[in-house]
C-alpha cells in the first residue's frame, strides 16, 4: 500500500472517529423511528470525506427542514468489489439499502438481475427526467424502464509540478502534450501515470492526437489501432522504458500524488478529489506546490466522465419518500452545492447557474467536462475497459507488439460495440 493511501486511510479512521459523519445503525434507534411514524430512508454512498461533510452537514438538514416527516440516516461505504456483491446479497433478500449512489456502470448488472425499483411508477418521473442531461440518462434506461437518475459527473485534470516547471523555467504549464513530455525527457522527471486503463491513459493519448473509438462512438478499428493513436502510445511506451513512468504502471503505479506536490513528477492526471479531500490548510498547501489544467487536446471529446446516479432498491421499505429524496438530490440546490467541490450538475438549470471562479482549483475541471466523452452512453463499458486494459498491459510488459496489440483490442472493442445493438 502507497503512502498515499494510508494517510487517507488514516483521515477516514480519525473523521470517522471524531463522529463527524452522523450516522445510525442501531436496528432499534431505526424501529424507534419507524415507530413514530417518521418515514425513514437509508441511504448508502460513497463519497468522500468532504463530500460527505457537505451532504451531512449541509444537504441532508436541508432537505429534512422541507420533508420534517422524512428521516435520511445515511451510512458511507467503502468502494470496491465487495460492495457491489453485498448490495446484490441484500438485495435479493429485500435487506438492501432504500437509496445507494451507484457507479453508473455497475446499474446495468442490477437491473439485469431484477434488483432495482422501476421508476417509471411515479407518476411525475417524466417531468424529473426533463430538467436533467439527457446524455447522462441512459445508464440506467433497460426495454422501455428508467431505473435510475444521474446525480453527478466528474472528470480529470493535468496536475502539474510546479517546483519542476519553475527549474525548468516555466511560470505555466507547456500548451501541448508534446512539449510536457519532451521537457520530462529533457530533465529526466517522471510522468505520473496511476494506470494503464481508459480513465488513466486516455487523456494523454487523446492529447498527443489519438483516440479510442470515432466520433460517434460505433467502432474502435482504424481509430485505436490507427497510426494517430499508435503514435501516441508509441511516445507513452518509450517513455515507460526509459524509466520515466512507474514500472508499476501495470499494476496502478505509485505514489503520484505526493510524487508531483513534492518529488520528481512533472504531471499526473486525477479527479477533483486530489484537492478536495484535504483540509482548507492543506489544500491550500497543495495548490502551492501543484497547478491544475485541463488536459491539452487536438479533438473533441477528449478525457472521460464518469459519474454516480441514485437508485431506489428493490424491496424499499419507503419507495415514495426514497423518490422525494431522489428529486431533491438531483434538483438545483443539492447540486449546485456538490459543484463547488467538483462534482458536476446532471441537473440541467443546476448546470447553466453553476459560475466558477477561473482561480478556484474547480476550474479546470469544469473546463474539462465539457470536451469529455461520457462513457455512461456505452452500454458495455466495463468489457471495453477490460479488453482495452488487458492489452495495454500486454503491450507494455512486451507480450504483444504496439500495432498488433492495439489492432486485437480495437478489433474485440467492436464486437462488444456490436453486442449493444443486438
Amino acid at each position: 500500500m502507497t503512502r498515499r493511501w494510508i494517510f487517507i486511510f488514516l483521515i477516514i479512521v480519525l473523521t470517522a472517529g471524531c463522529g463527524r459523519l452522523k450516522v445510525i445503525n442501531d436496528p432499534d434507534e431505526i424501529q424507534l423511528l419507524h415507530e413514530n411514524k417518521m418515514r425513514v430512508v437509508e441511504f448508502w454512498h460513497t463519497y468522500s470525506d468532504e463530500e460527505s461533510r457537505i451532504l451531512e452537514e449541509e444537504l441532508i438538514p436541508s432537505f429534512e427542514r422541507q420533508f420534517p416527516d422524512i428521516k435520511i440516516i445515511s451510512e458511507r461505504q467503502p468502494f470496491n468489489i465487495g460492495l457491489k456483491n453485498t448490495l446484490i446479497a441484500r438485495a435479493a433478500s429485500n435487506r438492501g439499502p432504500d437509496v445507494v449512489r451507484m457507479k453508473t456502470t455497475w446499474i446495468p448488472e442490477f437491473y439485469q438481475l431484477k434488483l432495482l425499483f422501476s421508476l417509471n411508477q411515479f407518476s411525475d418521473f417524466q417531468n424529473v427526467r426533463s430538467a436533467l442531461n439527457p446524455e447522462v440518462m441512459s445508464a440506467g434506461f433497460h426495454q422501455y424502464h428508467d431505473y435510475s437518475l444521474p446525480l453527478d459527473m466528474y472528470v480529470q485534470a493535468a496536475i502539474y509540478n510546479r517546483r519542476l516547471l519553475s527549474q525548468a523555467g516555466y511560470s505555466l504549464p507547456p500548451r501541448t502534450m508534446e512539449e510536457t513530455l519532451d521537457l520530462a525527457r529533457k530533465k529526466r522527471y517522471m510522468i505520473g501515470l496511476g494506470g494503464l486503463n481508459a480513465w488513466k491513459t486516455l487523456p494523454y493519448i487523446y492529447s498527443l492526437g489519438g483516440s479510442l473509438f470515432d466520433p460517434s462512438f460505433t467502432k474502435a478499428t482504424g481509430y485505436l489501432d490507427g497510426q494517430a493513436t499508435v503514435r501516441a502510445v508509441r511516445k507513452l511506451l518509450l517513455l515507460y522504458k526509459e524509466g520515466l513512468i512507474d514500472p508499476m504502471v501495470g499494476d496502478d503505479g505509485g505514489d503520484n500524488w505526493e510524487g508531483v506536490k513534492s518529488g520528481n513528477v512533472l504531471i499526473t492526471g486525477e479527479g477533483p478529489w486530489f484537492y478536495n479531500i484535504w483540509t482548507d490548510t492543506e489544500r491550500h498547501r497543495a495548490l502551492q506546490f501543484t497547478i491544475p489544467m485541463s488536459f491539452p487536446f487536438d479533438k473533441v471529446p477528449s478525457p472521460v466522465a464518469d459519474g454516480e446516479d441514485l437508485v431506489i432498491m428493490k424491496g424499499s421499505k419507503q419507495p415514495e419518500a426514497a423518490w422525494i429524496f431522489l428529486k431533491w438530490m438531483t434538483g438545483k440546490e443539492a447540486q449546485l452545492k456538490m459543484s463547488k467541490i467538483g462534482l458536476f450538475p446532471t441537473n440541467l438549470e443546476a448546470a447553466r447557474s453553476m459560475k466558477v471562479n477561473r482561480d478556484s482549483y474547480i476550474y479546470p475541471y469544469r473546463e474539462a467536462i465539457d470536451h469529455a466523452f461520457l462513457k455512461t452512453s456505452i452500454k458495455n463499458w466495463d468489457k471495453i475497459d477490460e479488453v482495452y486494459t488487458l492489452y495495454m498491459r500486454k503491450i507494455f510488459r512486451e507480450e504483444i507488439s504496439l500495432k498488433i496489440g492495439l489492432t486485437q483490442a480495437a478489433e474485440a472493442i467492436d464486437r462488444l460495440l456490436a453486442e449493444k445493438k443486438g
